[in-house]
């Protein structure tokens, strides 16, 4: 069947060999290599297999289960792939593809694959990869002892295996503590046997996960790209980065995310925005962004949605309340949404410019919804892109510094809508699935091209595999604010973080409904959220989401929370860093770093960065909070209360207390006194370090830039710290830098503080000479004044 497919190759083709037909279903009758892609021709389906990273292997049918050449759609999972040589292997029984330390091998009889990392089988085909005019199949064997992460975001527990889900990014409005089917649901599985699986098809479909027969897993989509990845690994850290590296790694984020967000559903008018934004000033709360929500556009939830223009009388001189804003340092982020209501003041304009989805004549498709009868914007086609894109803009050009899309699964999508994508008519159930993810690239494409010099923000509720590489910020959706809504957004957050999806985050403090406002809970959620991704209270506004608006202790606490979360900023963005270079997630499961037999399923606690264990309490009134500590030595982030891991532990609780414990061995950089993520000055840190005899070397690099710059990690335009500990007789500590960027301080005031010392020291040097320092006897800790030049290295010796 090959020959219907060479002029696609020739002159190019290298044929490796061909095999004489034998009696079997499905035998390989030859194979060839082309640069990084091996085809191979069997008597039914076609295929490719394609080194497309180390230990990856992404494979495509060429033709269909009737012999026909196979229509694929592009992928959308896959980032831009280098150039990869694999070598091939044959003998009188299989072929095989080797990458790095993997391989894939073809059976000649049956064609079916299997993937082996370092000389062991990881997993194999079942059934294999097939297609027909209406629907692509994949099946996998499943090891009876194997667990499995995947499918997006549901709340099913960390271990998804047995499980049959939808495989249709849909909203769930009001969540609690099960879901099946979600805003933003991923066709991916990653086993506890260190692979992970992808099936790079965008289309309505599902994902079994053991469940109608415990030894099988099966993708099923209705049509689309016939096509699927796998990528194997030494362990799940390893999967997990090499994942990332398959569909890309997320851009280096603006430094502002991690400030505070005044978010709500939502502010009606121009003197409400700055009402808000005066009383976080006044009240000694840091906020570095306001959020607006529907009513920038209209003045009611309904009827107006389209309009892609300020209500002028509620905002009407929203130039002036953004510069307002921006000489304040404070970002303005605004609510999109690609429908177009038939009453909108740009409905006509749409239909004028084919920029909607259509129905079979070509005329717009239009459908009721809650916010009223509509069209859907065609992010696929030109013309559809072109006409969003000017108000996008437009919007740019008066200062808006942060774009939030909503309602992007869509929300509502009809099957049958048609949408034109790479010059052919497709319909919307194939493509369902990757909507949000083509609303991101647009976005995010237009305005890396519009703005040089700045990063994108992109907050999207929906999207597909690999959405991160367009820098989308992902959130979990109208979760209820109660205490069910809470308890499921670990797992949320982590089975997102896993696949690439590193800056996934909830509304905090719940959105969807409340009767009566719940101290508690909303205390515990904006604790939960110092240690998050995004920091961004939202919810309807029967209930104020924002700390400013509350009595103490509530405010109090909360202000200390928002506080700390500004002090971590240097730690935080060095996460982002480590997240920009190598794909590591910011929340990371428990089995990341530690045995994952023991902590695979654990969704009760995290990790946050490599330093900080985080376990939320997620219960009303509670004197303690029972964790379950790994293995070594932690210390209570807030008291330096030394802990031994391997058992739970009872972490007394106050209202103003949370469950964190500081891994023996961290190095922890924080600046103090910040009002915004602007007033951040490298210059001056304060380094902590925890130090205890049974970590006898530990190490940590702080990365840093000028926090704006789109290229400084493709640049090299950052620096890296390096801090150093080695633990035996005595403790010594060393810093070292590398690189530079624009901008970037010629000398630094460091104060070390160490925490873990039993008794004073008698004696500390810098370099050789003997230094001062402060020593805490109630709370054991030693602190340090360095002056350094940027590139001198240091060297700390406490005797």
């Amino acid at each position: 069947m090959l020959a219907r497919l060479s002029t696609l190759f020739v002159p190019a083709l290298v044929t490796v060999s061909t095999f004489a037909s034998v009696p079997a279903f499905a035998h390989v009758e030859s194979v060839t290599l082309k640069d990084s892609t091996l085809i191979v021709d069997t008597n039914t389906y076609d295929f490719s297999v394609s080194a497309v990273a180390d230990n990856s292997f992404a494979v495509t049918l060429l033709t269909d289960e009737n012999g026909e050449a196979y229509d694929n759609l592009p992928s959308m999972a896959l980032a831009n792939q280098g150039a990869f040589s694999p070598t091939i292997e044959e003998t009188s029984t299989d072929v095989s593809l080797s990458i790095g330390k993997s391989s894939v091998v073809i059976d000649k009889d049956s064609h079916a694959l299997s993937y082996f990392y370092d000389g062991e089988l990881r997993v194999a085909e079942r059934d294999g990869l097939t297609a027909s005019a209406e629907k692509v199949s994949l099946s996998l064997a499943l090891d009876e002892s194997e667990m499995l992460y995947g499918g997006g975001q549901r709340v099913l527990g960390m271990d998804r295996r047995g499980h049959t889900m939808p495989l249709y990014n849909k909203a769930h409005y009001g969540y609690t503590t099960s879901s099946n089917q979600m805003y933003f649901g991923l066709s991916a599985v990653m086993s506890s046997k260190h692979y992970s699986v992808l099936f790079d098809n965008s289309a309505s479909g599902e994902l079994d996960m053991g469940n109608t027969n415990p030894d099988e897993l099966r993708f099923s989509a209705e049509g689309g790209r016939a096509s699927y990845i796998v990528v194997l690994g030494e362990s799940l850290k390893d999967t997990v980065t090499s994942t990332v590296a398959v569909t890309g790694k997320q851009p280096l984020v603006p430094r502002w995310l991690f400030g505070n967000f005044a978010s709500r559903f939502g502010y009606k008018s121009q003197q409400e925005v700055a009402d808000v934004v005066s009383a976080f000033n006044d009240q000694d709360i840091p906020l570095d962004a306001v959020v607006l929500d529907l009513y920038w556009f209209g003045k009611d939830v309904k009827g107006h949605m389209g309009n892609l223009n300020w209500d002028k009388e509620a905002f009407p001189n929203p130039e002036k309340m953004i510069s307002s804003l921006k000489q304040q340092d404070i970002k303005t982020v605004l609510i999109t949404e690609p429908f177009i209501l038939t009453t909108s003041s740009q409905w006509e304009s749409a239909v004028a410019n084919n920029a909607l989805a259509q129905k079979d004549d070509g005329s717009p498709y239009t459908f009721d919804f809650y916010f009223g009868n509509t069209g859907l914007v065609d992010v696929f086609s030109d013309e559809g892109q072109q006409w969003f894109w000017q108000y996008y803009k437009k919007l740019a050009a008066q200062g808006v510094a942060g774009w939030w899309g909503d309602l992007g699964e869509p929300e509502v999508h009809p099957d049958d809508s048609i949408h034109l994508w790479h010059s052919k008519k497709i319909k919307g159930q194939v493509l369902h699935n990757g909507y949000g993810h083509q609303w991101a690239k647009m976005v995010y494409s237009n305005l890396r091209e519009l703005q040089p010099d700045t990063r994108p923000f992109v907050l999207m509720r929906s999207g597909f595999l690999g959405s991160q590489r367009f820098g989308m910020v992902p959130w979990t959706g109208d979760v209820s604010r109660s205490w069910g809504g809470l308890k499921p957004q670990v797992e949320l957050a982590l089975q997102m973080s896993v696949f690439g999806l590193a800056y996934t985050h909830s509304d905090l403090g719940g959105f969807a409904g409340g009767e009566a406002f719940d101290p508690e809970l909303y205390t515990r959620w904006l604790q939960f959220g110092a240690f998050s991704p995004v920091f961004r209270p939202h919810a309807q506004d029967t209930i104020a989401p924002e700390p400013v608006f509350h009595d103490d202790p509530v405010k109090s606490i909360a202000r200390e929370f928002i506080k700390l979360r500004y002090a971590m900023l240097p730690y935080n963005y060095s996460l982002a860093f480590e997240n920009a270079l190598h794909g590591t997630p910011l929340m990371r499961p428990l089995a990341f770093d530690y045995n994952q037999k023991t902590w695979f399923e654990n969704a009760q606690s995290y990790m946050w960065g490599d330093a900080l264990l985080v376990s939320v309490v997620t219960e009303p009134n509670q004197s303690s909070w029972d964790v379950a500590l790994p293995e070594g030595v932690w210390f209570d982030f807030f008291s330096d209360t030394r802990f031994e891991g391997g058992n739970v532990v009872q972490y007394p609780l106050q209202d103003n207390t949370f469950p964190v414990w500081v891994k023996a061995g961290s190095f922890m950089p924080m600046s103090e006194e910040l009002a915004r993520t602007e007033d951040y000055n490298p210059a001056e840190l304060t380094v902590h370090y925890w130090a205890d005899d049974s970590v006898s070397h530990a190490s940590y690099t702080l990365y840093e830039d000028d926090g704006v710059s789109p290229d400084s990690v493709k640049y090299g335009l950052y620096t890296a710290m390096t801090f150093t500990a080695e633990h035996t007789e005595q403790l010594s500590l060393h810093i070292d830098s590398a690189g530079s960027y624009m901008g970037m301080p010629q000398r630094r005031k460091l104060t070390m503080v160490v925490h873990g010392q039993d008794t004073r020291p008698t004696q500390v040097q810098v370099n050789g000479a003997s230094s001062g320092f402060t020593w805490d006897e109630k709370g054991k800790t030693l602190s340090l004044a360095i002056s350094c030049d940027y590139q001198q290295s240091v060297e700390i010796k406490i005797m």
